[in-house]
């Protein structure tokens, strides 16, 4: 499958407060992370029929993701942004492949800096 080549569907800027990082105070105050996601799938069947069933709902799919951000604790992002891509899958079964893009704007970095963000790719199981 070439990613370009599929449609997509886009959620980006999904805010949730976690508790996930390396250290206590991390653990202890938590932080928001902020979601981005990209499902690869085939829209065509949903668009001729005008039909939710046939495509993913991406309503669903922002509360899940929250549900995980605000959910248990890792100690990496990189974990967290794995967990969420296996929701993408779970949504529904026509997602082919998903972007998942986890930004940490208030990581525990002593210099002045943006972002960190941790983005992977995953194709279904």
């Amino acid at each position: 499958m070439t990613l370009e080549a599929d449609d997509t569907i886009t959620l980006t800027g999904l805010r949730a407060r976690g508790f996930h990082g390396v250290l206590p105070e991390e653990r202890r105050l938590g932080q928001e992370f902020v979601v981005d996601v990209t499902l690869f799938l085939d829209t065509a069947p949903a668009a001729a029929g005008d039909d939710l069933a046939k495509t993913a709902d991406y309503g669903e799919l922002a509360v899940r993701l929250a549900a995980v951000v605000a959910g248990e604790p890792v100690d990496l992002i990189e974990t967290l942004a794995a967990r969420l891509a296996d929701v993408c899958f779970q949504i529904s079964p026509l997602v082919e492949a998903a972007r998942v893009s986890v930004h940490k704007p208030a990581a525990p970095i002593p210099v002045p800096f943006d972002d960190v963000v941790v983005t992977i790719t995953r194709s279904r199981p």
